[in-house]
């Protein structure tokens, strides 16, 4: 049986486990949803040559790193615009859909797309042993930026020579896009950075509370519901008679040992990251299963009398999020997870997925760790940091640990809290019901840069095709982008 990992961030944490071999991400933009004569255009995948390590000068190893181009819409003495790859493979679809291709539409913009190193087909060594993760860094990504931004503009000197870039991203790929802008202000003219996570945590407790918080404005009753069954769940694993019961109500793809905490702990990530990407990725355009839930389809089954008491329409909601994400059953085994993360050929299924490569980078540098300590919230308090700490040391060794974790983090925020008060022409964009928000910079440090907030906006929600029914406030998002990218380029 196959595993698969669930990572929160656009991609930002993970956890649960299913049954087919990678990450459901809870970080990470996903595909958009393209219109067919925006799938019509043909997209080829490009290469070009990186160094490994940009950092040590004797190194003189190189490899290619894929990207994509479309000049469909470029007028000579357009801008040129950079989708920053994040935390998983880039697509056509991006280079076709999306509000960043309706910009350049507008704009006569050239766009390029670059796939971050070790994810997709873009792979700086042969496997992913720890010993070669090191080069898995935020600074060697943003150096591979910096050398395709200049040598795209010194090989084709003549057009682009006064060309401006504008880079943009979602999620850990908008925090890359703004860092890219801090760092290398001469050669990115601007910066749109979508729900960035720009400041690192190793504890971020406030990202369920962020949840819980969403669903009780919507309903009250639907918070208290979820979590009457959370507590439910939790009473029943004391005893082996109400494991077997909870073990076939969630389908689970073994016996539960509730003396096994970190197996328990698995568990309890199942049930938790599937409802926290509803909330996270609530009515925006991405490519979905047809029955994907909402906010408001979540709601009505946990306030449907019809299925049961609060436990047995927790089952049903659960049962259909693993109709959608094509779970044959729910995953709770912690040592096969870590058996299948521990995999270094690129062929591995949590390679290919990017989950043994993201959880590398958070336990080296990011942290964001997603937890729940409190019995009284919505998921109980049975997902604890110990037990990601725990992970990045059984995945990638024993140096790999909390006071390992907490210097890197510590490290991360200072490199670029000083860039921050400093930077120009960045557009910060959050909604009010992403849970990574509270990471944000909400209120930009300099004058010239924006800050927009979308109401009842969910995660990265204004970087997918714009359509009809989107909300008053995410329209006006999109204008105001498009404003003051005009602004900026006059």
């Amino acid at each position: 049986m196959n595993l698969i990992f669930c990572v929160l961030w656009c991609g930002l944490w993970f956890g649960a486990l299913a049954d087919k071999g990678s990450f459901l991400k809870l970080v990470g933009v996903g595909r958009p949803n393209s219109v067919a004569t925006a799938r019509s255009l043909i997209i080829e995948d490009k290469w070009f040559k990186q160094k490994v390590d940009h950092f040590n000068p004797s190194d003189t190893r190189t490899w290619k790193q894929r990207y994509h181009m479309n000049l469909q819409h470029y007028k000579h003495g357009g801008p040129i615009f950079l989708s920053i790859g994040g935390e998983e493979e880039i697509t056509h679809n991006w280079m076709t859909s999306g509000a960043w291709i309706e910009y350049a539409k507008k704009l006569n913009a050239m766009c390029f797309q670059l796939e971050h190193r070790y994810y997709g087909r873009s792979h700086p060594t042969d496997n992913l042993k720890t010993k070669n993760l090191k080069y898995l860094t935020v600074e060697q990504v943003l150096a591979d930026l910096e050398t395709f931004i200049s040598t795209i503009s010194n090989d084709n000197e003549e057009t682009l020579r006064n060309a401006k870039w504008i880079v943009f991203g979602g999620s850990y790929s908008g925090s890359l896009a703004a860092w890219l802008r801090m760092k290398y202000p001469h050669l990115v003219y601007a910066a749109v950075s979508s729900s960035s996570p720009l400041m690192a945590k190793i504890d971020y407790k406030d990202f369920y509370m962020a949840i819980q918080n969403t669903i009780s404005n919507y309903n009250p009753k639907c918070a208290s519901n979820i979590i009457e069954a959370t507590s439910t769940i939790s009473d029943l694993l004391e005893t082996s008679y109400g494991a077997k019961y909870v073990d076939k109500k969630f389908k689970t793809c073994s016996d539960m040992n509730i003396k096994n905490k970190k197996d328990k702990t698995v568990f309890f990530n199942n049930l938790a990251l599937p409802v926290a990407l509803i909330i996270q990725y609530n009515n925006d355009n991405k490519k979905k299963n047809k029955l994907a839930l909402s906010l408001v389809k979540l709601c009505d089954m946990m306030l449907d009398k019809s299925l049961g008491n609060p436990l047995e329409r927790y089952v049903a909601v659960h049962k259909q999020l693993r109709s959608v994400n094509n779970q044959i059953c729910t995953s709770i085994n912690y040592q096969d997870a870590i058996s299948a993360l521990k995999e270094t050929s690129w062929n591995a299924e949590n390679v290919k997925s990017g989950s043994r490569q993201w959880l590398y980078l958070i336990c080296t540098q990011i942290g964001n760790f997603v937890t729940s300590n409190n019995r009284n919230d919505l998921f109980g308090n049975s997902i604890p940091l110990d037990y990601y700490t725990g992970m990045c040391r059984d995945v990638f060794g024993k140096s790999f640990n909390a006071n390992s974790l907490n210097a890197a983090v510590r490290k991360t925020n200072m490199i670029h809290h000083d860039l921050k008060k400093k930077t120009s022409r960045i557009i910060y964009l959050h909604g009010t019901i992403d849970a990574w928000s509270t990471l944000g910079l909400i209120q930009p440090m300099t004058k010239h840069s924006v800050s927009i907030v979308i109401e009842g906006g969910s995660h990265c929600s204004d970087l997918y095709p714009s359509r009809s029914s989107d909300s008053p406030q995410l329209k006006k998002a999109r204008k105001t982008v498009e404003f003051y990218l005009k602004k900026w380029l006059s």
